[in-house]
């Protein structure tokens, strides 16, 4: 079958946008809380962060056995960063999985002590995608990024308290987008 230039264009426009759905379809994202807003702070030792990384191990292995394949991190402080280093350990048993970190800025972690500015050069050193959304900082790089998230994925796992703030909304526009979101609230 013989297509015009314009039919061609439409026809490519249209495959491309089928292999990015399913790519959505075994894609999901984060969104939780920053250690600041956290109840134990950047203590993961405590007991409750203990088991919320418990429940969340649990959560990303049955998403990985359900057909996972893509996980989005933002690389904030906190949940962020607890969820990519989760998916860079089940890359060992499940080496098919891949790391995407979707970075707000270039210069994300500059106010960050030494220690976790390490901690995230070691997690971008093993990513298999690495996504930044601005050069520099502006007033809507975070929720650009929540947006580039979202956007890419069918589910979410979210560490949410019910409080107001990025992980709140990130949720809300999850919702109406028809994502499948998967709260932990151990807080």
């Amino acid at each position: 079958m013989y297509l015009n230039k314009k039919n061609k264009i439409e026809y490519v426009k249209n495959e491309c946008e089928k292999i990015f759905d399913d790519l959505k379809q075994v894609t999901l994202c984060f969104t939780g809380h920053r250690s600041q807003k956290l109840p134990w702070k950047f203590n993961e030792k405590d007991c409750r962060c203990v088991k919320m990384i418990k429940i969340l191990k649990d959560k990303i292995e049955q998403s990985i056995i359900d057909g996972y394949v893509y996980f989005i991190s933002g690389m904030a402080l906190g949940f962020d960063m607890i969820c990519a280093e989760i998916v860079l350990d089940y890359k060992k048993k499940y080496n098919h999985i891949k790391l995407v970190c979707a970075i707000p800025c270039k210069n994300q972690n500059k106010l960050w002590s030494n220690e976790y500015k390490n901690r995230y050069r070691k997690i971008l050193s093993k990513a298999d995608i690495i996504r930044y959304i601005d050069k520099q900082y502006t007033k809507t790089c975070m929720l650009e990024r929540n947006d580039y998230m979202l956007k890419n994925s069918s589910k979410v796992i979210a560490l949410y308290n019910g409080y107001s703030g990025g992980t709140k909304s990130t949720i809300l526009k999850a919702k109406k987008m028809g994502l499948n979101i998967d709260i932990i609230n151990i807080l």
